[in-house]
């Protein structure tokens, strides 16, 4: 059967947008990664970011909007821990990034511990918060309750830094099971179509100008 784990946030959404374009991007890996100015610019963001909290470097003034927020965030109280790459295996135990049996992973920007309490942050370069989707805050926020046991509450946000926007959300452990019994659907979804084969395309407006999958009867650009 074709493998589809470790998978993260952003798989389950790619599979989600289109299962076949899914297919072709990420198990055959037809199209290598291309850096865009856009994701440029969002690297450079998160690691001028994680070098001021974690090692007081002074933010570069193509930042300097975003300095007053960072500020704020490195003035939290608690155990700070920058760009915070986890995995759990399939037993939802914690265990390294690339550990062999791996099988979810993430990386949280920013987590700031504080006795029974955790702070988790999610930068985001775009330039509207329009589209924001917490469900990567949830998953984030389950992962915390794992590697960090004495935690028991959350609270989260997505940090939209150029628009000024804070996307915040709250999470207890006491509702961990019912967000696992959620997201483990969502993958049993994507686990499903690499057991049979079948990675049906979902058209969308999508499909003409940003698909790269030319075989592809909606793909508008093949005809």
């Amino acid at each position: 059967m074709t493998k589809v784990a470790p998978w993260s946030f952003s798989r389950i959404k790619a599979f989600d947008t289109c299962p076949k374009q899914f297919y072709h991007t990420h198990i055959l890996k037809e199209f290598p990664y291309e850096e865009t100015d856009a994701t440029r610019y969002g690297n450079e963001f998160h690691k001028a970011a994680e070098e001021f909290i974690r090692d007081g470097k002074p933010i570069p003034e193509k930042f300097a909007f975003a300095r007053p927020t960072l500020e704020l965030l490195d003035a939290k109280p608690g155990d700070k821990y920058c760009e915070y790459k986890f995995g759990l295996t399939r037993n939802l135990e914690p265990c390294s990034f690339f550990a062999k049996d791996v099988w979810f992973r993430g990386v949280i920007d920013l987590v700031i511990v504080d006795g029974d309490r955790a702070f988790i942050v999610d930068y985001k370069t775009g330039k509207s918060a329009r589209y924001a989707e917490t469900g990567q805050l949830e998953l984030m926020a389950m992962a915390v309750f794992k590697f960090f046991p004495s935690v028991k509450k959350v609270n989260g946000g997505l940090l939209f830094v150029v628009s000024d926007e804070f996307i915040k959300d709250k999470y207890t452990a006491e509702l961990e099971g019912e967000m696992w019994a959620k997201w483990l659907g969502e993958y049993a979804k994507m686990e499903k179509a690499a057991e049979v084969g079948v990675w049906n395309p979902r058209p969308s407006g999508l499909c003409r100008a940003y698909c790269k999958v030319l075989e592809c009867p909606h793909n508008g650009r093949s005809q």
